[in-house]
């Protein structure tokens, strides 16, 4: 990729493998508390929890946090910035969590261990924030064969990774994986110690930089429906407080219009979450594109479209399948649920 200034990403799609036992020994007593604090009152509101690791697309999310604008649609919601995803998925999956924002591949590989939840919304998808840095030395990805790869391993990096290696007559067995986070992919490609990393924003950006003998030599931008990012709630919560997801979603479109209108305090709110200057935060949305509500309408709702996402979600669990991360592939029939959606446009 030319540029180097694209892109700040959550970590670890927690595959198939090791995620039964991680569900009891993970507890929310491993995250570190995201919650902003709040003045409004918070009378007939319906509590809630969620939580994920830090991700520039969900830019939104974080601004209807600090605005307040859940709580003014009822709902007083909890939320939670994780190290991991595998810790999230395991207190989402064991009921420490209502909700959860996470990529489409994480999504499948919950359901394939039986958790009951709905997609309510699409966030974003990745547009470069993603990606892989190699060595100059290392002219395509066909190269990668032999090759030591710093990824973490299940992590939505090495999802990425193996889709990658697909389109160019690989597998992940043609190369040697060392797992580490992706911080620390970054870090030791930076350092000299690997000769290749798969890692995300602002690590990814960050690495590249420093390092002159190399570059970025793939990222989403070349594979944009690689990596979908949803919002999602438990089935329980759903039934019990269909109001309280209206309310989340109207939350999440009234930050995107305060982005429009109020543009340089909502970068420094993402900035403030993200550990970004407000100038980083405009430069690292480029990397992703923020889904509206008509196009959240169609992924959803419409089985006729090209980017309904049931469709890419089934497409994902097959792949999973082959590379055997899943051991079969889940019923996603009633994964998603557009009617928070239409009743907001109605």
């Amino acid at each position: 990729m030319s540029s180097k200034s694209h892109w700040t990403r959550r970590q670890a799609l927690s595959l198939f493998t090791g995620f039964a036992g991680s569900l009891a020994l993970h507890a929310c007593t491993q995250q570190q508390s995201g919650t902003l604090s709040n003045t409004s009152s918070t009378t007939n509101q319906v509590p809630a929890t969620s939580g994920s690791t830090l991700w520039i697309g969900y830019t939104p999310l974080y601004i209807a946090l600090e605005k307040g604008f859940f709580q003014e649609n009822g709902l007083n919601l909890d939320f939670r910035d994780f190290s991991s995803a595998t810790d999230a998925m395991a207190a989402f999956g064991a009921g420490r969590l209502d909700s959860q924002a996470l990529v489409t591949s994480e999504a499948v590989s919950l359901s394939a261990k039986g958790v009951d939840y709905r997609i309510i919304m699409a966030a974003d998808n990745s547009l470069g924030g993603d990606g892989i840095l190699a060595r100059n030395s290392i002219t395509s990805i066909a190269d990668f064969k032999g090759k030591e790869v710093a990824v973490e391993v299940g992590g939505v990096s090495h999802f990425f990774l193996l889709q990658v290696l697909k389109e160019a007559g690989l597998s992940g067995d043609d190369v040697r994986l060392t797992n580490v986070t992706p911080d620390a992919a970054a870090a030791a490609y930076q350092a000299g110690r690997t000769e290749i990393a798969v890692t995300y924003s602002p690590f990814l950006q960050k690495a590249d930089q420093a390092q002159q003998d190399g570059r970025i030599i793939y990222d989403t931008s070349k594979m944009p429906t690689a990596i979908v990012d949803v919002y999602l709630f438990g089935t329980r919560f759903i039934e019990a407080h269909p109001n309280a997801v209206t309310g989340f979603i109207r939350g999440i479109l009234q930050a995107r219009e305060f982005m429009e209108t109020n543009r340089d305090e909502a970068l420094a709110i993402a900035g403030k979450r993200l550990q970004l200057t407000p100038q980083e935060v405009e430069e690292q949305l480029k990397g992703v594109r923020l889904i509206d509500l008509p196009t959240n309408l169609e992924m959803l709702g419409n089985p006729q479209s090209d980017i309904y996402l049931l469709n890419h979600m089934n497409d994902l669990s097959q792949f999973l399948v082959s590379q055997k991360q899943i051991p079969q592939a889940p019923d996603l029939t009633n994964t998603l649920e557009p009617r928070f959606l239409r009743e907001v446009q109605a």
